[in-house]
């Protein structure tokens, strides 16, 4: 399907050679993603991209330096040839590209995954030809345009809720001669009217399953997609949808993030030294030290993901050695001080945050510390409930209890 004119050729080249990195490492393992990714042009889907600088601004702050061709052709094919995420707009800002500028710091609010996961997403959420597909999140448009190699472009609908991302997907889209269905709408709600789907993947994260996107869903039909909150714990879901509309379906492994949808991104809360005022002066020494759930492990990532389900409008910063929690839900707030060793609670508010954290972590030794995996979503038309043989069941955040 896609053409390469002159200059293509080095394109070509570090494609191939990307390719056979992801096939050695097992990250394509399905002959057709493999092909589809042997031929999608990435390069085209990203003129413009941050990469991180070597060292941090003056105050600490990440150097985000602008790659294009213009500026550096060897780096941009190469990045875009390479395994990584490329953030291509922070803070809701289109960059101009033709005069594009250093930034500090910032919220990356669309990017270009990595190639690995996302043949890894399509493989995960068993999308094969013949399957009407929804993507949500198209951003760049690299995503779509696997999608378009492996099952024709008839069968994918991409939308996105950026209308000027999608623009600029759309382009590079058409260029290379893929014609799927693109909308720009909130992916919260899906897109009724292509629907009903075989298959819906989401590239973004979600606090909890949004309804549309199962009542789009045939009988039989899957659903993949990445499970998160305020804590930023995320987990993916691959959930099977019923004739009934009820869904149910495992958490899949691996220590996977997206971003979040816009309108289930956390709300702004304030000063922490606003919400300690209302803290008591007595503490109490904790069950849990807060290295539970922000270690850099595999099972802290997990357990954070856990934990934003029992306090589902908590967020946490940690300033000067101490862990503060706040939710803007409910007015609660906890700080976490270290102690001679120990760490010292305070709480207040109608909910002990990290009372109700320790719950969670303590059944979760109880039943032997199990794996992701072992948990599985269940949803109804008016519940959605995290399951696992040993332990209680936990809602989602945001969801009905």
């Amino acid at each position: 399907m896609t053409t390469y004119g002159d200059g293509e050729n080095d394109a070509v080249r570090l494609r191939e050679a990307m390719v056979e990195v992801l096939a050695a490492q097992g990250a394509v393992d399905d002959p057709g993603w493999r092909a589809a990714a042997g031929k999608a042009p990435r390069h085209r889907f990203v003129p413009g991209f941050y990469l991180p600088a070597d060292r941090p601004d003056e105050q600490g702050l990440t150097l985000w330096e602008p790659v294009t061709a213009e500026l550096d052709r060897s780096r941009w094919l190469r990045a875009a040839y390479s395994d990584v995420t490329l953030i291509t707009q922070f803070d809701g800002d289109e960059p101009d590209w033709k005069h594009p500028v250093t930034r500090h710091g910032g919220t990356p609010t669309s990017s270009s995954t990595l190639p690995s996961l996302v043949a890894r997403m399509w493989a995960d959420a068993d999308v094969r030809p013949g399957h009407t597909t929804l993507e949500i999140g198209t951003g760049t448009g690299y995503s779509t345009a696997l999608a378009c190699e492996r099952l024709g472009s008839t069968d994918v609908t991409s939308i996105e809720v950026d209308s000027r991302r999608l623009d600029q997907a759309a382009s590079a889209l058409y260029d290379c001669g893929y014609t799927p269905t693109l909308a720009v709408a909130d992916g919260l709600y899906g897109y009724w009217p292509e629907a009903p789907f075989d298959r819906i993947v989401a590239a973004c994260s979600f606090r909890t399953v949004p309804p549309a996107l199962i009542a789009q869903t045939r009988p039989g039909g899957k659903i993949l997609l990445t499970l998160s909150g305020w804590l930023y714990g995320y987990a993916r879901v691959l959930l099977t949808v019923a004739a009934d509309g009820t869904a149910e379906g495992p958490l899949l492994g691996g220590t996977v993030s997206f971003m979040s949808a816009r309108t289930h991104a956390a709300p702004p809360f304030g000063n922490p030294a606003h919400w300690t005022t209302s803290l008591p002066r007595t503490s109490r020494t904790a069950t849990h030290g807060p290295e539970r759930i922000t270690a850099a492990t595999p099972e802290a990532f997990h357990l954070r993901f856990l934990a934003q389900c029992a306090v589902p409008g908590a967020q946490m910063v940690t300033i000067a050695g101490a862990v503060h929690l706040t939710d803007v839900l409910t007015g609660s707030a906890a700080t976490l001080t270290p102690v001679d060793g120990t760490w010292q609670v305070r709480e207040s508010g109608p909910i002990n945050l990290w009372e109700q954290i320790e719950t969670v972590l303590s059944a979760y030794d109880s039943a032997g510390c199990p794996d992701l995996e072992s948990f599985h979503l269940h949803i109804t038309h008016d519940k959605q409930r995290l399951r696992q043989p040993h332990m209680p069941d936990l809602s989602l955040p945001g969801a009905c209890c």
